[in-house]
């Protein structure tokens, strides 16, 4: 004999479905990161791969792009010689820190109800592609080495 079907108490989820936009603007590697880091205020490019450990110019880049064009980020040029840029969080972007705030909550607590540690507990450190040949990874030793 199955079960009956019971009638979900939740209520129906807002036209156009506000939850998956957020979800995709934030479920991107390393977005939480950069939005964090700038909660503190506006930040330049360097000064964000410094405060990211692990991130790549790339990635980074690519970020930022998606914040500035989904309205979570400025983007203002400064005027100096050379050229710099400055990123900051946007009155949108300001609105995402209580939800990440409550994400790091809610994995802290995770935590300590698993025991487990996190492997990002301890920041990884870079290698530059001069001493170790581009592409390299620290700590692994690759074929015939």
């Amino acid at each position: 004999m199955s079960l009956k079907l019971r009638k979900s108490k939740a209520p129906p989820p807002p036209p156009g479905c506000p939850i998956r936009a957020c979800m995709s603007l934030l479920g991107g590697a390393w977005t939480t990161n950069v939005v964090w880091q700038l909660s503190g205020g506006p930040r330049r490019f360097g000064e964000l791969i410094h405060d990211i450990p692990g991130i790549s110019p790339k990635v980074l880049t690519t970020r930022l792009r998606e914040l500035t064009e989904k309205g979570a980020v400025t983007r203002e040029v400064l005027p100096t010689s050379p050229p710099s840029v400055e990123y900051a969080l946007s009155a949108l972007g300001q609105e995402l820190v209580p939800v990440i705030d409550a994400i790091v909550r809610v994995g802290t607590r995770l935590r300590e109800v698993s025991g487990a540690p996190h492997r990002h507990d301890t920041p990884t450190r870079r290698i530059s592609s001069r001493r170790r040949g581009a592409g390299a990874v620290p700590g692994h030793q690759g074929r015939g080495e």
